[in-house]
C-alpha cells in the first residue's frame, strides 16, 4: 500500500508539472489497463482531463476495445480525437498484405505522426512501464522526438527535463508518468480504486472447453489469449504475481522482438 501511494505521488507530482512547460500536450489512450489508470491519475490531478485523449484506431481492433472507449468517453467527458491512416485502410493493409512490422508503422506509428503534426502537439503523454518489453525498459521518464516521432535511443536524453522540445532538431517530448510502476502494481492499484476495466482482461471460457484472458491488449490479428481462469481483479492480481514476465506473451512474437521493437519504437511507435 506505502509503495502504491508513492507510485501514485510522484506520478502526480509529474503529471501536473506538464501545464507548467507544454503548451500543448495530449495523452494517448488505448482503452488497456495502464492508459486508464493514467487517465484516472490526471483526472486525480487536475479533477478532469485538460488536454486531448488520442485513440489510434487501426480499424483492426477488438469490438470490445471500441464499446469501452466508447462508454468511457461518456462517462469520464473525455476530450477523445480519433487518429486513423485513412489512405492506409482504404488500401486494405494488414498483417496479410504486409510484415506486422510495416503493418504497424503504417495503421499506428503513421496515423500518431500525422496528428501530432496536423494538431501542433509539443508533448505526448504515455503509458509504457519498465517492466513491460525490454526495449521500453530502456526509455526515461523522458524522450526527446523529432518532426518524425523518432527516438534516438542511443543517445537518450535521461531525467524529467521538460525544456526538452527548445532542444534545435526536436519539436515534441514522450512523457512515460508511470514508467516505473509493475504490472501487478498497476492491477492493485485498479483493484483499490474500483478503476473501470476491459472486459477482455478477464478469462472466459472457449470452444475448446479452456478458459482463457488476455494479458496484453492489441490489434485482433496481432494479439491471442493466454490459458487463465482469473475472473476478477483480485484473481488477476494473484496470477500476475505467479507469473511474471509473461505480460506480451499474447502479442505475436516477431515484432516483440528486440530488434524489431527498437526499430518500431525508434520510428515513432508506441
Amino acid at each position: 500500500m506505502e509503495k502504491l501511494k508513492l507510485l501514485e505521488s510522484d506520478s502526480i507530482k509529474m503529471i501536473r508539472s506538464i501545464p507548467q512547460i507544454c503548451k500543448r500536450p495530449a495523452q494517448l489512450w488505448s482503452t488497456g489497463k495502464d492508459s486508464t489508470l493514467m487517465l484516472y491519475l490526471v483526472r486525480k490531478a487536475f479533477g478532469h482531463i485538460p488536454w486531448p485523449v488520442i485513440h489510434i484506431d487501426t480499424g483492426k481492433k477488438f469490438p470490445e476495445i471500441y464499446s469501452f472507449r466508447d462508454r468511457l468517453k461518456l462517462e469520464w467527458n473525455l476530450p477523445l480525437l480519433i487518429a486513423r491512416n485513412e489512405e492506409a485502410l482504404a488500401l486494405g493493409i494488414s498483417p496479410d498484405k504486409v510484415s506486422r512490422y510495416d503493418c504497424c508503422t503504417m495503421l499506428k506509428t503513421d496515423a500518431l505522426k500525422k496528428i501530432v503534426m496536423e494538431r501542433g502537439f509539443d508533448a505526448l503523454i504515455l503509458s509504457i512501464r519498465y517492466d513491460e518489453h525490454y526495449v521500453r525498459g530502456m526509455e526515461d521518464l523522458v524522450s526527446l522526438r523529432d518532426a518524425e516521432g523518432h527516438w534516438q535511443y542511443w543517445g537518450r536524453f535521461g531525467g524529467f527535463g521538460l525544456t526538452a522540445p527548445e532542444k534545435e532538431g526536436y519539436n515534441h517530448i514522450r512523457i512515460h508518468a508511470i514508467l516505473p510502476w509493475t504490472e501487478a502494481e498497476v492491477w492493485e492499484y485498479t483493484m483499490l480504486n474500483n478503476l473501470p476495466v476491459n472486459p477482455l482482461y478477464f478469462a472466459r471460457e472457449h470452444d475448446d472447453g479452456k478458459w482463457y484472458r488476455y494479458r496484453s491488449l492489441g490489434c485482433k490479428p496481432c494479439t491471442v489469449p493466454v490459458e487463465s481462469r482469473a475472473t476478477t481483479i483480485q484473481e488477476i492480481v494473484n496470477e500476475v504475481w505467479l507469473t511474471p514476465g509473461i505480460e506480451r506473451s499474447g502479442r505475436t512474437q516477431d515484432k516483440e522482438t528486440e530488434d524489431a521493437m527498437l526499430r518500431l519504437r525508434a520510428w515513432g511507435y508506441m
